[in-house]
């Protein structure tokens, strides 16, 4: 039963994105390449100050040649292509990964376009593009909108864990490693080396640093003079990195969702557990107007059953539609996942009743990826091979079929950990963790728990990157518009307000007093707001707001 590694279901107006995405997975690196990787991190920092030297010209000069994107799913007018990068920008004369990208043309005359990153990270921009279209199809009236899979994902050379995939959910079930996190820690220094088996060499070279570096060698193969750009969750993280190395190249930048800048993986898990916990409670006043809610009609007394609930399917697990123990926390698993949009509350009431009346876990089921055995990819099988370029080839992209179906959790745990400089050691977080649980279950008594267990997933990986806590601040650019939403689960909204902080005057916030995360996707509005910027150059005055949407299902604002 997969109940921490999750897929994000597309939804109408919603970015895929999701709390682990901002959180706290990460899989580590065996200690025997520490020394390599902790060089490369100090490489991606110091290469702010030399991005166009010696050898980088063939790829800059590239241009991309589209055609019909393949596959049955495939849109008619979705374009595809690719771009070719280094997979070392430290030496460019090196070996090469391709990256994939897909396009809609501009229905008119197009000023250039504007690239989409829909957030994770982890997530296919391809697939949700292909999948998720409809609701960019505004912006063609100025722009080729573009997005691509980020190195480490979808096509462009993907990451994988293999059978450390259930090996990384095993080590971390239970009670968040509490009754022996020594144990814990080993199995998971263990199942970072399978991972680092089973990603090939892109591995040491991927996180945002590297995917803001490959955006660039983008924006000049699609020829255009600056980046437009729309960000969605960790795609505001991308963003904000590529405006620092590149602020004279940053064009009309969008970033919704805002991500943290500074705080610590566990300062991060706290949030997204108080963001859950207020979601849950948003969500259980709404049902309880309803006479189908299956907690009665009391809002306090429907926490208190949801909290019983889960300690009883922990304690007593109820067959899932796999045959598998569907426990409590696979519970809070895909609850945490509905309530990402207020669009999903009705579905989210109907599996509770489902599951509380005939206990039947399919509807739960539906939001997360419960019950998935992962194909794995031996080691040396199809894995794109990294190659110098030759002429303008390089390296191919994988095949559809051939991204394991870990790929999404796999990477989301790289690059988040790729982004954090913290490591403690096994005896420091042996130490924290009796004082962690309680801030986590104070933080929140349904999704605490669940939280806490993913601290532990970075152990085992040397350093990531100072550079995006350290660096990212006080930029010279023009003028980027953050939107933040009040209810969002997963970005806090205060977030945005000192990401804003931090970037400094350049920075423009959009409040959306709404519900979901991500405005773009959830308010008629803020898409409005965004489209007017992107398209016209109109940018509502810093601090302006949007009101909540109308009501959902059968509840009231």
């Amino acid at each position: 039963m997969q109940a921490k590694l999750e897929t994000r279901p597309s939804v109408r107006r919603r970015a895929v994105t999701g709390a682990l995405g901002l959180a706290l997975l990460g899989a580590g690196l065996p200690a025997a390449d520490a020394a390599a990787t902790a060089t490369t991190a100090t490489t991606a920092t110091t290469a702010t100050t030399r991005d166009a030297g010696p050898g980088m010209s063939r790829f800059y000069d590239q241009k991309v040649t589209w055609s019909a994107c393949e596959g049955m799913d495939m849109p008619k007018d979705l374009q595809c292509g690719k771009v070719t990068v280094p997979l070392d920008y430290s030496r460019p004369k090196g070996p090469t990964l391709d990256v994939a990208l897909a396009r809609y043309r501009a229905t008119g005359d197009s000023r250039g376009s504007v690239l989409l990153n829909f957030g994770g990270p982890g997530g296919s921009g391809v697939s949700e593009l292909a999948v998720g279209g409809k609701e960019f199809m505004h912006l063609t009236n100025g722009y080729d909108v573009v997005t691509f899979d980020p190195r480490g994902v979808g096509r462009s050379s993907p990451v994988s864990c293999g059978p450390a995939t259930l090996k990384i959910m095993e080590a971390t079930d239970g009670d968040g490693g509490m009754s022996d996190p020594e144990d814990v820690l080993k199995r998971l220094r263990d199942a970072a080396a399978e991972c680092a088996k089973y990603s090939g060499p892109v591995l040491p070279h991927i996180g945002t640093v590297d995917a803001a570096r490959d955006m660039e060698v983008m924006r000049r193969a699609l020829g255009d003079d600056r980046l437009n750009y729309l960000g969605f969750s960790y795609g505001t993280r991308l963003g904000a990195v590529y405006a620092a190395r590149f602020p004279d190249q940053v064009g009309r930048m969008v970033l919704d969702g805002v991500d943290t800048l500074t705080e610590p993986l566990t300062e991060q898990g706290l949030a997204g557990a108080r963001g859950q916990q207020t979601a849950l409670e948003n969500f259980l006043d709404w049902c309880v107007e309803d006479i189908a809610c299956p907690f009665g009609r009391d809002a306090r007394n429907a926490r208190d059953q949801v909290e019983r609930l889960v300690a009883s399917l922990d304690s007593d697990p109820v067959p899932s539609a796999f045959g598998e123990p569907f426990t409590g926390q696979d519970m809070v698993g895909a609850i945490g996942q509905a309530l990402y949009s207020r669009e999903l509350w009705p579905s989210l009431e109907r599996a509770l009743a489902q599951l509380l009346e005939d206990g039947d876990t399919r509807g739960l089921e539906g939001f997360s990826s419960g019950g998935v055995t992962f194909p794995v990819r031996q080691p040396g099988g199809r894995a794109p091979v990294l190659e110098p370029v030759r002429g303008d080839r390089g390296a191919g992209l994988t095949d559809e079929e051939d991204v394991p179906m870990d790929n999404l959790p796999a990477a989301l745990m790289a690059i988040n950990c790729a982004d954090d400089p913290d490591r403690p050691t096994a005896a420091q977080v042996t130490a924290s963790l009796g004082r962690l649980r309680a801030r986590y279950e104070e933080a929140s008594p349904v999704f605490g728990r669940y939280r806490l267990t993913q601290v532990l997933m970075c152990y085992g990986r040397p350093k990531g990157t100072d550079y995006v806590r350290d660096d990212v601040r006080d930029l010279d650019t023009a003028k980027m518009l953050l939107v933040g939403t009040r209810g969002d689960p997963a970005t806090p909204y205060r977030w945005t307000v000192e990401t804003a902080d931090r970037l400094g005057p350049s920075a423009v916030v959009l409040d959306n007093r709404g519900e979901g995360h991500t405005g773009y996707a959830s308010s008629e509005c803020v898409h409005r707001k965004v489209d007017d910027f992107l398209l016209y150059g109109s940018l509502p005055p810093d601090g302006s707001s949007c009101g909540p949407e109308s009501a959902v299902g059968t509840g009231s604002d």
